[in-house]
């Protein structure tokens, strides 16, 4: 049998209208990444459109363009509606795009990750800027809005954990457009008041409702506020730009409520705790110090209080003994020096010799001047006898005795008129 043979045409028409007439591809609705964007080309836009696997070629003609209400570019990712067909000069099948519109959450998802990596090369997310948290606070301030489930749990949790502790709330809008100008005024207005700590979020929701948490001014506030913040947005699994830059992340806002208060529950019982090894200690130390008391009451010192002092007296009269000893044996080894001195100069000089002498002469002189009874009566002095005895005690004499007085020059005969005796007079 002969081979039949076709042209690459034929084939190519062939495929054609088997992608043509196959109504599973003739409303294909598809989402991927734009990439290799050419456009426009004579009103025509050609794309690529991938994923993390694959990718397709796209073509979307002048007339469908004119309805984009967006600028396509690279990286943007979008959801489109066509029909997939063959391109017959290549051989190449691929998607003629009629309608495109911007994939909301995938291009969040992007601007998201990109102001994350942005922000974390600042410096934004390092545990060095990151505050502590108080163990007891007294005021918490609380950013979020003013009704839902959010506002609520916090409070009743911080009620029920730690009732000591005063929540002012700072209310604001948590989504929308505006919801970002919102967050950031509270964040400043709550830093001039004299609280704590602060709890920033909102309930759970879809990635487009927490995006006032992943804006770059709400990042900003939360990283130059002056008091902690902690963060409390969305479920558990929602992990938004103002959690890494906030001081601690909460899964929950009641998770936050926890995370701020302590439980006093525990506090009661850890008081307990400190209050019997309190107890104990006293009573340590009571006894330690009474067995101390004790030992002192029958100790040498108190028994004998004097004795220390003897012990010191002995001790210093024995310094004071010494100390004079060496002065003395000084002193007299200085005088001995000098003597020798003095000698050797006196025999080596006759007219010092004799100043000496003359000296001595003049200090001999001058105590038997001294010992002259004559001369002491020049001082005013005066002797006094009985029965020719020098009378030296009134003791000795009467009423009415005579006695001799005599002065420096002359003597007096006195009569005694009364008689002291023991500073008392006697008549």
């Amino acid at each position: 049998m002969e081979k039949r043979y076709i042209t690459v045409t034929t084939l190519n028409r062939y495929l054609k209208n088997k992608f043509d007439t196959d109504p599973n591809i003739q409303s294909v609705l598809l989402k991927g990444e734009i990439s290799n964007y050419k456009g426009p080309n004579r009103g025509h836009l050609y794309f690529t459109l991938k994923d993390e696997d694959s990718r397709i070629n796209a073509v979307m003609f002048q007339y469908y363009v004119k309805n984009l209400a967006f600028v396509p570019e690279d990286g943007m990712k979008v959801l489109v509606e066509g029909r997939v067909s063959v391109y017959e000069a290549t051989g190449s099948y691929q998607i003629y795009v009629e309608s495109m519109q911007e994939d909301g959450i995938g291009n969040l998802y992007l601007k998201y990750e990109a102001l994350k990596k942005e922000l974390a090369a600042k410096g934004l997310f390092d545990e060095q800027h990151k505050k502590p948290i108080p163990k007891y606070p007294e005021k918490i301030g609380i950013i979020t809005a003013s009704t839902g489930a959010a506002i609520k749990d916090i409070l009743s949790t911080i009620k029920r954990r730690y009732p000591l502790c005063e929540t002012y709330l700072f209310p604001c809008l948590v989504q929308g457009e505006q919801a970002k100008f919102a967050i950031v005024k509270q964040i400043e207005e709550a830093n001039k008041h004299d609280l704590d700590v602060l709890i920033v979020g909102r309930g759970g929701g879809s990635i487009e409702d927490l995006w006032a948490f992943n804006e770059e001014m709400v990042a900003y506030a939360i990283y130059n506020s002056k008091l902690p913040v902690i963060s409390a947005v969305g479920h558990e699994i929602d992990f938004t730009i103002a959690d890494f830059v906030a001081d601690l992340r909460a899964p929950t806002p009641t998770g936050a409520a926890e995370i701020a208060v302590p439980n006093i529950t525990d506090l009661k019982v850890l008081i307990n705790q400190y209050q019997i090894r309190t107890t104990n200690l006293i009573s340590h130390l009571l006894k330690v110090n009474k067995n101390k008391l004790d030992n002192l009451k029958t100790s040498y010192v108190l028994k004998s209080p004097l004795a220390i002092y003897e012990q010191k007296e002995e001790k210093l009269t024995n310094l004071v003994n010494m100390l004079n000893t060496i002065i003395t044996n000084n002193l007299q080894y200085s005088l001995n020096k000098l003597e020798y001195i003095k000698q050797n100069y006196v025999l080596n000089n006759p007219e010092c010799l004799f100043v000496d002498y003359r000296n001595k002469f003049n200090l001999l002189l001058s105590k038997l001047e001294l010992l002259n009874p004559i001369s002491v009566l020049s001082k005013g002095y005066s002797v006094v006898k009985y029965q020719n005895k020098i009378l030296k005690n009134s003791k000795d004499i009467n009423k009415g005795d005579v006695i001799n007085i005599r002065l420096h020059q002359g003597e007096l005969e006195a009569k005694i008129e009364k008689v002291v005796k023991n500073g008392k007079k006697e008549i």
